[in-house]
């Protein structure tokens, strides 16, 4: 705690959660492996806590106050904010700080109709109930739930039996606090200025009641405040300071406030207490979009757009919940101009994360499985005009948009926020459907949303220390009225889910490859599922259970990917016929891809029926080939032939046309020809003995003594004189050179078996 800061008309109060990847046993996964600006879950665990501690603090307390929470150790099992709400309380609690505490924290579950009290994230999982209570001795002060359509009696069992725990947890604090003993800071409310209050009432009597009471709506509200605000700060001007003014004319309107809506019971628009103000809906506004739904309330008027994504676009968490990834995102704008003001734009505040994270949870419980929608969502809701609860606004823009997108929701889901007016003895009155003015100057803002079935999300703040029971009960009671109200309007502009998503949507098709396949629709280091999406176009998502996801807005580009990934997967049978493209050539034969990453190979005596002495006589790279499967290795490789394909009658036009031009052999064993070499390998040379007929002189028959290297003897384009020496069943003809010299390397001219002398 600081001293006072002067000038301020607010009590600044920080809280943040820094999470420590160790203490889950993880490095972080960011660039530089080091905890870098807050995620979403320390953003809204920082709200959490905020919202039930601020009211305990005296209500012109200036003095800043940080409150930093740091998670040491973390089992993965067991949620941390409720420790986190509970601790910031006993921390508070046992500091010299002047704090109205303790208070407790607690969250429920409900599982197969029985409550479950601080259950576990596995248990959070499988609940239909997922609700944080806070409250002090005297009542609660806080709540943020998501509920799986459950009816209000449910829900409110459950937080009486959370404000039950949150005793114990209260008085265990107060236990501690005696034992800590440490006194606290003397504070003395200021308050407002009474000299100031006095003047101000004498100068304006009942303007600020005749101001409500006259205004149009919130700009002409506005308009006539700021006047009445501005005539006082010029007449007190010399008599006081300019926030002890603006100190006054704020007692004033609360208290001109209260009297009209408990005494006359009129609010300051002029709506009885229950009264929703004007509703309208509208959908399909925006063409090239996914989905689109415009929701007014009153001069609140929220635009949603909803877009489809494949499972490859769903959010990657690093935080320190067992939650990786996202399916479902709603993201929430406030821009300054949707009240009527220039202000920063950027990155969104913890307002806005907040908000949208509420109307995320909300529609939630309406959301089909991935398994029968496999898309990843996302809804912005753009605050275009705001006069109170935009946040519920969003929950109505949101439903409109899903359903305008084809996303077969369970039902659609209405938002409201009711609020409370206090006054003396226990008195109050809820109201539906607040306004700005009415959030401003009002004691609660109980937001609730769901379906005609059951609540969704709830979340309570309030500015007093507690709100009772009975408050809670009427509260539930007229959100439950006023979401009916919306939720026919909202049927009226749609009465059902789209039949089909937008032709502008991605199509998602699911196929399933078999688990052992999945390594090969991936490919080394993802080369095959790249090269796929970078042929067709389409997105291919693969999980690990087998189960592909290939999505395009084009079905042609869907359908080829969704083939290419058969190929891959499938299996090559013995006697299946292929025409492929010659990837590699070898010494030995060709490579040719059958199908996306599976090849074969021909071997150099598979490619003719008649002898072929280098494969590049017969192929070039690229070239297309068509093969017949003769066979598969232990290993699984595949072994081709394009000869077999003339002998089957099968063969194309091209390959009958060589095998007319395979050459009739007519040589003999022993027969001794001079011919030029063509080709030379590393275990020997080939010789053309006559137009398109070869032999092939092994290295050891090059010379009389060891030879290391062929290019050691002869070069390609050389004459050489060479004996026949042998022509095996398949007609590949065996030379020799050496059988031709003698011991001194000279040539014998009729060899070694012709001395008969």
């Amino acid at each position: 705690m600081s001293e006072p800061r002067e000038g301020i008309d607010f009590f600044p109060l920080t809280v943040d959660l820094e999470e420590r990847h160790y203490s889950i046993g993880q490095i972080p996964g960011s660039f530089f492996r080091r905890e870098g600006r807050p995620t979403t879950l320390a953003i809204l665990t920082d709200r959490l806590i905020d919202r039930p501690i601020r009211p305990l603090f005296p209500k012109d307390f200036k003095n800043e106050v940080q409150v930093i929470v740091t998670t040491l150790s973390n089992d993965k099992e067991t949620p941390f904010d409720i420790l986190a709400l509970n601790g910031v309380s006993a921390a508070l609690s046992i500091s010299d700080i002047p704090f109205n505490g303790p208070m407790g924290a607690t969250r429920m579950g409900y599982i197969d109709g029985e409550f479950i009290v601080n259950p576990s994230y596995s248990q959070i999982a499988e609940s239909d109930l997922d609700i944080v209570v806070a409250s002090s001795n005297d009542g609660v002060s806080m709540m943020e739930a998501g509920a799986n359509q459950l009816d209000e009696s449910i829900v409110f069992e459950a937080i009486e039996i959370a404000h039950k725990t949150n005793l114990e947890t209260i008085s265990l604090q107060e236990d501690f606090v005696k034992e800590a003993g440490i006194p606290k800071v003397e504070y003395t409310s200021r308050g407002h200025d009474p000299k100031a209050v006095e003047k101000a009432k004498s100068i304006l009597g009942n303007g600020i009641y005749d101001a409500m009471k006259e205004a149009t709506d919130q700009s002409d509200m506005k308009s006539k405040l700021d006047y009445i605000k501005s005539n006082l700060q010029e007449s007190l001007a010399e008599d006081f300071d300019k926030n002890v003014i603006s100190g006054a004319f704020e007692e004033l309107l609360d208290e001109q406030f209260r009297v009209r809506i408990l005494k006359d019971k009129v609010r300051p628009d002029g709506r009885d207490l229950k009264e929703i103000r004007s509703l309208s809906a509208e959908v399909s506004l925006l063409p090239r979009t996914h989905g689109t739904g415009l929701f007014n309330r009153g001069e609140t008027q929220i635009l949603g757009v909803a877009t489809l994504g494949s499972s490859g676009d769903a959010q990657k968490l690093d935080n320190l919940s067992p939650e990786t990834t996202k399916r479902f995102m709603l993201h929430y704008n406030f821009p300054p101009y949707s009240v009527g003001e220039a202000g920063r734009v950027g990155s969104p505040g913890r307002r806005e994360i907040g908000h949208g994270a509420l109307a995320e949870r909300a529609l939630s419980a309406v959301l089909p499985s991935e398994e029968d929608f496999p898309y990843t969502l996302r809804v912005v809701c753009e605050a275009l005009s705001s006069n109170g609860s935009t946040s519920m606004g969003s929950v109505c823009a949101g439903t409109l948009c899903l359903m305008d997108a084809g996303v077969p929701i369970s039902a659609p889901v209405a938002g409201i926020s009711v609020g409370l007016v206090t006054g003396e003895d226990n008195e109050y009155v809820t109201l539906t459907d607040i306004q700005g003015l009415e959030d401003h100057v009002g004691d609660m803002d109980f937001k609730v949303a769901g379906t005609s079935k059951g609540i969704t999300a709830i979340q309570l703040d309030i500015k007093v220390n507690s709100i009772s029971f009975d408050v809670i009960k009427d509260a539930l009671a007229q959100a439950k009225e006023g979401r009916t109200e919306i939720l026919e309007v909202i049927q009226e502009a749609i009465p059902e889910v789209r039949t089909d998503v937008s032709p502008h949507a991605p199509r998602i098709e699911k196929i399933m490859v078999p688990v052992d396949k999945i390594g090969a629709v991936i490919g080394p280091g993802g080369k095959m599922i790249r090269s796929i999406v970078e042929q067709t176009g389409a997105t291919v998502d693969i999980q690990d259970d087998g189960t592909v996801l290939i999505g395009s807005s084009d079905a042609e580009a869907s359908e080829k990917a969704k083939q290419m990934v058969r190929d891959v997967t499938r299996e090559v049978e013995v006697g299946e016929i292929f025409t492929g493209k010659v990837a590699k050539i070898a010494s030995f034969g060709a490579f040719v891809e059958l199908l996306p990453g599976i090849d074969g190979m021909v071997h150099i005596s598979e490619l003719e029926n008649y002898r072929v002495n280098a494969v590049e006589d017969v192929l070039t790279l690229g070239d297309e080939i068509t093969v017949k499967v003769i066979g598969k290795d232990n290993s699984g490789k595949i072994k081709l032939s394009k000869k077999a394909l003339s002998s089957d009658g099968n063969d194309s036009s091209d390959n009958q046309s060589q095998q007319s031009k395979a050459p009739k052999i007519e040589v003999e064993v022993d027969e001794i020809i001079t011919g030029k070499v063509v080709n030379i390998a590393s275990f020997g040379a080939f010789v053309e003995i006559s137009p398109d007929v070869d032999g092939m002189i092994h290295i050891s028959e090059l010379e009389n003594y060891r030879v290391q290297s062929v290019e050691d003897v002869v070069s390609v384009g050389d004459e050489v004189t060479v004996k026949v020496i042998a022509i095996d069943d398949r007609g590949r003809i065996k030379l020799s050179r050496k059988a031709l010299l003698d011991q001194d390397g000279e040539y014998d001219e009729y060899g070694d078996d012709d001395d008969e002398s």
